[in-house]
């Protein structure tokens, strides 16, 4: 095995799952973001997690703070490796110490707060992930280049127009790749004056002109010293704090990915992804043989369908669909539709044992003469007969009991009860 081989093999992967999420709120009120269901099956840890093991780093690390029971019951039950197998995801909570009795304070902290474990690893190269991004990625081309151009800190930059940049790292790279300055989510015209990358740089890599800005995806390679040496002091976050301070005192480098990135960060964003999937060409699908997502194996039967009109849409097994239209949608594990029309919306389904609802609740999920359209559903949902979910005032922001309404999108909370004739 090549001296590059035996490096890739050797990386140690650290996925950022502590964060509370809060722009993802009211998902993210009973479960930490990685742990929101996504795409009928999967949940978004499973992502990152798949990707190392796809490309043969299968040392990970999940460093969790708040509602992390689900995240780590789902780690727990999903990703058990082979005893001869060197490969692993452990869980690293949050814990007060001889050293340390704060909670994370960031992203750099949650690492910091961690790196004696970290460190003890054999191998020299550490990968940062954050745990609620959708892409697909080969880790080892970023590896390869990292150790190819010489870097102590490689990122990984995705191409961005100017909406897009406002909300990220900006990046602006010399023609070798190196990177000569970082702007953290420059959203003004001055603060993004001067970071557009060249016409030459975007013609060499296929770039259209329309996404002229670098956005950094919060992929982090670093080699082991270097990550240690940036975290002596106390410092918060890798994108405020780690990487500016790096530019111009260490060797870093860009590696461009120019796949489909989106970073659920909102529940908008969160909603737009989940259409993606239902088009009838989508810019992702994570049923690549090639490269498949894992995640719990829950063993249910086929989803039983009779009498429904079908468009456009992702249905999960264990799901009875009874009588219905599905359209633009995606319909989760276990949920039971009677005559519903369902338009534009994610059904995230059911728990295997969902807890009890009031004596006078409905059963767990969707009566019989409901409309849900542009609209989340959350688990263990019990909605009534003749219920109308489709924010026909267009309110951006609202809350009741049992529901919100976030970037102009209804979201029915988990465990929620709403009652029959119930409007929204």
């Amino acid at each position: 095995m090549s001296s590059a081989s035996n490096r890739e093999s050797g990386v140690i992967t650290v996925i950022l799952g502590g964060g509370r999420g809060a722009r993802l709120d009211p998902l993210t009120r009973l479960r930490s973001k990685p742990a929101v269901p996504i795409a009928g099956k999967y949940r978004l840890i499973d992502i990152p997690i798949s990707n190392s093991i796809h490309s043969g780093m299968e040392r990970i690390f999940v460093l969790t703070q708040f509602n992390s029971i689900s995240l780590h019951r789902h780690i727990v039950r999903t990703y058990k490796f082979d005893p001869f197998s060197r490969g692993f995801v452990q869980i690293l909570p949050a814990q007060q110490t001889p050293d340390d009795d704060s909670w994370f304070q960031g992203t750099a902290d949650a690492v910091r707060q961690h790196l004696q474990i970290i460190t003890e690893l054999r191998g020299d190269l550490v990968l940062i992930l954050a745990g609620d991004h959708i892409y697909r990625m080969d880790y080892r081309r970023l590896v390869r280049e990292h150790l190819e151009h010489g870097a102590e800190l490689t990122l990984s930059v995705s191409p961005s127009t100017k909406a897009e940049i406002a909300g990220y790292g900006a990046v602006r790279l010399a023609p070798d790749g190196s990177v000569l300055e970082f702007r953290e989510k420059p959203a003004t015209e001055e603060a993004r004056s001067g970071m557009e990358a060249s016409p030459e740089f975007l013609a060499a890599h296929g770039v259209d002109a329309s996404r002229p800005y670098l956005a950094s995806m919060g992929i982090y390679l670093f080699d082991k010293k270097v990550l240690v040496e940036s975290l002596e002091e106390r410092v918060a976050d890798f994108g405020r704090d780690v990487v500016p301070a790096a530019v111009g005192r260490r060797k870093i480098h860009a590696h461009l990915f120019d796949g489909y990135w989106r970073d659920i960060g909102t529940i908008r964003s969160f909603y737009e992804a989940h259409l993606d999937l239902v088009r009838p060409e989508p810019p992702f699908e994570f049923g690549d043989p090639e490269w498949p997502f894992y995640t719990h194996p829950r063993y249910l039967p086929g989803a039983r369908v009779s009498g429904t009109r079908f468009n456009r849409s992702i249905l999960s097994e264990g799901s009875v669909i009874m009588d219905s239209t599905v359209e633009d949608s995606v319909i989760g594990v276990r949920t039971v539709l009677h005559r519903v029309t369902v338009r534009r919306s994610l059904l995230m389904g059911a728990d295997p044992h969902p807890p009890e609802g009031p004596p006078d609740a409905p059963p767990v999920g969707i009566g019989e003469g409901t409309l849900i359209q542009g609209a989340i559903i959350d688990k263990n949902a019990r909605i009534g007969r003749h219920v109308r979910i489709v924010n026909s005032r267009k309110i951006a922001a609202a809350e009741g009991p049992g529901w919100a309404i976030r970037d102009g999108i209804v979201v029915v909370t988990k465990n929620a009860v709403i009652p029959d004739g119930f409007t929204l």
